[in-house]
């Protein structure tokens, strides 16, 4: 667990409803400078609507949600985006009509004070198929790259927090690993991540900590390690 020294975002008792159906029943996380932290658990679980509680994309019922102190619960999600907190979408909203370079640029933000500072050209290092293609309108782009051009136009706003949801979600295997060398790219320049990942070997290879969600709440946290051994639990939260 993070110590309160090192936390950089901070949710407590977060509950949030869809209309009258309560999805969020008091989530408690923790995240500290430089972690990558994978939020585990089955469809329906909560995962998707804590990130979207996060990112002001979702108005919590209750709760807490601080970023270096920094109230941010019920903020718009461009304030949470200003304050140093990224988001990539399972659904890549990329921006149809204008081009590669353009979506990339349109990302661009000043970093808020000790957040890496992110460079276009680092993108296409990542993913030199975006540079290949900096020119195409991606509307025209396969899904695969659609999803590298939003977590890099993420990126580019410098977040000390990224927040990923299912990002290799019907991604072919060789774009899963580019995406997994980004995610531990990410580690080691400083950013910390809290990732939605349905693919539990990818999820354990790029983390150092997991939390599994169930009912709308957090039931385990702990090292990949800790989760693989625990067989009991890894049957009751995670198989299918």
């Amino acid at each position: 667990m993070s110590t309160a020294a090192e936390t950089l975002l901070q949710v407590d008792d977060l509950h949030a409803h869809y209309g009258k159906s309560h999805i969020l029943h008091g989530v408690n996380l923790k995240v500290a400078r430089n972690e990558v932290i994978s939020l585990l658990g089955r469809n329906g679980s909560g995962r998707s609507t804590t990130m979207k509680a996060v990112m002001g994309l979702v108005t919590p019922t209750s709760g807490r949600i601080q970023l270096q102190g920094r109230e941010l619960a019920g903020a718009r999600p461009y304030a949470i985006c200003r304050a140093g907190i990224g988001y990539v979408p399972e659904e890549r909203e990329v921006f149809a009509n204008l081009t590669v370079d353009e979506n990339l640029r349109m990302g661009e933000q000043p970093p808020v004070p000790g957040a890496h500072r992110w460079r276009i050209e680092e993108m296409f290092d990542y993913f030199p198929r975006l540079k290949e293609r900096r020119n195409t309108k991606a509307g025209s782009m396969s899904g695969g790259e659609q999803q590298m051009l939003t977590m890099c136009r993420s990126l580019l706003g410098n977040p000390l927090v990224l927040l990923i949801d299912e990002p290799t979600e019907g991604l072919a295997p060789k774009i899963v690993a580019q995406v997994a060398e980004c995610i531990r790219d990410m580690h080691r320049k400083g950013v910390s991540v809290v990732l939605v990942e349905q693919k539990l070997a990818i999820a354990l290879k790029v983390s150092t900590r997991v939390c599994v969600m169930g009912h709308g709440r957090i039931v385990f946290e702990g090292t990949p390690q800790e989760l693989t051994a625990n067989e009991q639990l890894v049957a009751e939260w995670l198989a299918v």
